[in-house]
């Protein structure tokens, strides 16, 4: 399989049945992102414990690899210290805007490499990227988020 299929088969997978596609009761942190160029909107929920993200969601309406990267991008972060979080946000940033400064090793990314592809569909980074600098406002206690 190549890195194109695995592009496709992760985001069908991921926007058919997203995963954490629910509210936090109650989130500690939370953040609205909207790309104002294709009207893709995310609400995503943080609970942090000590640190450490318990649980994120997110809700909201967007394309198909705005929702794949969502789901994608919560399965990804759980677990993780803040600081991780921020680390990944910083690689996928890199992969997803084609600047290998950032990356590292894409393998150690797993299934969010796959969003790499999205470089090949330069109007579509930003649909990727949307939920990525939402988690970033969600975390940094800014209330929103944008791809502008």
């Amino acid at each position: 399989m190549d890195l194109k299929d695995l592009y496709r088969d992760v985001i069908v997978d991921h926007n058919r049945s997203p995963r954490n596609f629910r509210q936090i009761e109650p989130p500690r942190h939370d953040a609205e992102g909207f790309n104002p160029l294709c009207g893709d909107k995310l609400h995503v929920y943080l609970r942090l414990k000590q640190g450490v993200i318990e649980d994120i969601s997110f809700e909201g309406s967007g394309c198909a690899i705005s929702v794949a990267s969502a789901s994608l991008m919560t399965e990804a972060l759980k677990g993780k210290s803040e600081a991780e979080a921020l680390t990944v946000f910083e690689r996928m940033h890199g992969l997803l805007a084609g600047s290998d400064d950032n990356i590292g090793d894409p393998t150690e990314l797993g299934k969010l490499a796959a969003l790499g592809g999205v470089r090949e569909y330069p109007t579509r980074v930003k649909c990727a990227s949307l939920c990525w600098h939402t988690m970033k406002s969600a975390l940094t206690g800014t209330a929103t988020a944008t791809t502008e």
